[in-house]
């Protein structure tokens, strides 16, 4: 969302699981028993990746990980990458979503490029969320499917990065509000070929309404997660004046997703934003209640009069914003409060 040709469009964007019934559909989720979370967890052990089990994300040891991070701008400041990243890392944040590129709007990144980015999460020990941003807001799948075919040509960077290295196909592909189906299309056409491309880490899908439409997940999430062969495709939210406007707005948000039985992050959100106030500190809340993961929209470099989304007047961390690196970093429910490390690196990875 951000970056200055972003923002008149983000400005236009603002326009049961709950237990057992007598009768359940025959593709209603079903409760985790213990023996089906022993089962998951032996699963992605064996898979030696991150996996979807449920409304949880496992590790590659089993281990149930909830993301807590920060986004960073690589792609308009790769000069920045070693002291952001570090200085990320220091915060406690176990993940860190990147913003990449594949050509279309601005310069491709390369193999080797993505590579060091994710070497060098590995070294400090954060997954590394890999997205491309240069489709934000279309609604054309054959922009979709020219990302997909990036990856494609880069799996190179995935495959045997399994177990620290999600990939976020597009950020906020999609623009429209209320078109569930051809969201959900796209998605389940996308999807088959990156498996069928040899590409086996977990997969996250953006809602529509650039990130903030919950409901295309909560009406098609299911259909896009069954268009995945290994079931290992989880869904974010991005959460600013729309879909972060109110506690009711989010709780449902939240809620409506989870009770499909599908995984859940909150992929990007702030603490205001042009499209109107957000309910940071209530995000943070009820993400640490549900167990579902966040990722605080961003580091540093923001421009075109949003400014106010850095989370760190230096890319060092050295100084935090007062209004919101503060909260999300050091708030009762912050980063440093809640965070836990990725148990797959105390194995050394």
């Amino acid at each position: 969302m951000k970056r200055t040709v972003l923002i008149a469009a983000a400005a236009f964007a603002a326009m049961i699981f709950a237990g057992c019934t007598p009768d359940p559909a025959p593709d209603a989720p079903l409760p985790q028993t213990a023996a089906v979370e022993e089962q998951a967890m032996e699963e992605a052990r064996a898979s030696g990746s991150f996996t979807v089990s449920g409304t949880a994300l496992l590790d590659a040891n089993g281990n149930t990980f909830v993301m807590r991070g920060v986004n960073h701008a690589h792609t308009w400041y790769k000069d920045t990458d070693d002291t952001a990243l570090e200085a990320i890392a220091a915060t406690g944040a176990n993940c860190v979503r990147l913003v990449l590129a594949n050509g279309i709007q601005w310069e491709k990144d390369s193999l080797d490029n993505i590579n060091r980015l994710t070497d060098k999460c590995r070294e400090l020990k954060m997954a590394a969320i890999l997205e491309v941003h240069d489709g934000t807001g279309s609604d054309d799948p054959a922009v979709l499917g020219q990302i997909a075919d990036y990856w494609t040509e880069m799996k190179d960077a995935l495959i045997g990065r399994e177990s620290w290295v999600i990939l976020n196909i597009a950020n906020e592909w999609f623009g429209s509000w209320g078109k569930d189906k051809e969201w959900g299309d796209a998605y389940a056409d996308v999807i088959p070929k990156l498996r069928n491309a040899g590409i086996r880490n977990t997969i996250m899908v953006d809602a529509g309404g650039w990130g903030q439409y919950a409901g295309c997940i909560i009406k098609e999430g299911r259909r896009v997660l069954a268009s995945d062969e290994l079931g290992n495709t989880m869904f974010s939210i991005h959460m600013y004046g729309a879909a972060g406007k109110s506690k009711g707005t989010i709780k449902s948000n939240i809620d409506g997703v989870l009770e499909q039985g599908l995984c859940l992050c909150i992929g990007e959100f702030g603490y205001k934003h042009s499209d109107g106030d957000v309910r940071e500190e209530y995000i943070m809340e009820y993400c640490e209640k549900t167990r579902t993961g966040y990722l605080g929209w961003s580091w540093k470099g923001n421009s075109g009069g949003v400014e106010y989304l850095d989370l760190a007047k230096e890319w060092d961390g050295s100084v935090l914003s007062d209004d919101w690196g503060e909260v999300l970093i050091n708030g009762e429910n912050g980063i440093r409060a809640t965070s836990k490390p990725c148990t797959v690196f105390d194995d050394g990875e």
